[in-house]
């Protein structure tokens, strides 16, 4: 019950900022590929129950239509879906701000794992759907790690369940300060 009273708080303490953001990122987006501003990202929350996270759109329209060669996705800073303010957006953790609306809908916290598609649920084991026992977050001891996207799917995994185990007021304040930091110092990409 307290962990979702501070959610809601810092909610409502972070809605002007978004839609700020919103309000100068919109007519960027829009006018770079003339497609829409927000990209409505299936996702699996807490016990497996679905919903939509959104998210400020930063790759093209076609983005799920542009693949490598062998088929798999681009990824990486030289990713040719993503449009040119969606990079800033991503590199300035801007295009998650529209998230904190999925937190006052609770479909989602300011700290958990974060939440994954549908696609990959079905690939979890039993260890791996421990991830679904908390409301997914924004922020996760993932996020806060130096070199983050070095690390195996294995060890995001084991994070988020040490998350799970450890949770508590003071864990997730370490996170959220953390997280600002990161942010800010733009470590960790």
């Amino acid at each position: 019950f307290g962990k979702r009273v501070c959610d809601i708080v810092i909610g409502l303490i972070a809605l002007p900022f978004v839609l700020i953001i919103v309000a100068i990122c919109a007519p960027l987006i829009y006018f770079e590929d003339k497609g829409p501003i927000f990209y409505n990202a299936p996702r699996v929350g807490k016990d497996g129950r679905d919903f939509t996270m959104y998210k400020l759109r930063s790759m093209k329209v076609n983005a799920p239509d542009l693949v490598m060669e062998d088929g798999s996705t681009y990824n990486g800073a030289d990713d040719p879906r993503m449009t040119r303010i969606g990079a800033f957006m991503r590199k300035a953790s801007i295009d998650e701000m529209p998230q904190f609306i999925n937190v006052l809908k609770g479909d989602m916290s300011i700290v958990g794992p974060r939440p994954p598609l549908p696609r990959e649920v079905e690939q979890y084991d039993a260890y791996t759907f421990q991830r679904l026992y908390v409301t997914p977050g924004l922020s996760c001891y993932w996020q806060i790690q130096p070199h983050r996207n070095e690390l195996s799917f294995e060890e995001w995994v084991d994070l988020d369940i040490k998350y799970i185990r450890e949770r508590s007021f003071i864990t997730d304040w370490k996170i959220i300060f953390r997280t600002v930091a990161v942010m800010l110092t733009r470590q960790g990409e």
